[in-house]
């Protein structure tokens, strides 16, 4: 998912650079719907991730309160395992929310210019 998230963003960015000067407001629209169609599913994602990284980090506190209150290899094995597993989630939902954030700028920015093209061709 990250690798396919940053092929796409680098898309968007190429079509603000390049073909959004040129595109018809038609060609604009269908961007926009694809986009938005996409960012749904990004969100959409970001929401999967954040409640299993919130499982995780719900089962590391607990593996780490079970290590405190009966310390043995099982509990000690667990808890390291919920560690191991918690890090890599906790990263991967950071890149996914910042990249979902990142897209909301950048369908603004294309709105906008949406918008500046409609009331320039009113004018």
């Amino acid at each position: 998912m990250k690798k396919y998230m940053k092929e796409y963003m680098a898309q968007v960015d190429s079509f603000i650079s390049d073909e959004m000067k040129e595109a018809s407001d038609e060609k604009i629209r269908d961007f926009l719907e694809e986009f938005d169609r996409k960012l749904s599913w990004f969100c959409h994602e970001r929401l999967i991730h954040l409640l299993v990284t919130l499982f995780f980090a719900l089962f590391l506190l607990i593996g780490m309160f079970m290590l405190i209150t009966s310390p043995d290899v099982f509990t000690a094995v667990l808890a390291v395992l919920f560690l191991c597993l918690t890090i890599p989630y906790v990263f991967h939902y950071y890149f996914l929310e910042n990249s979902v954030q990142e897209l909301y700028k950048k369908r603004d920015l294309i709105e906008t210019e949406k918008k500046s093209r409609k009331t320039a061709s009113d004018i």
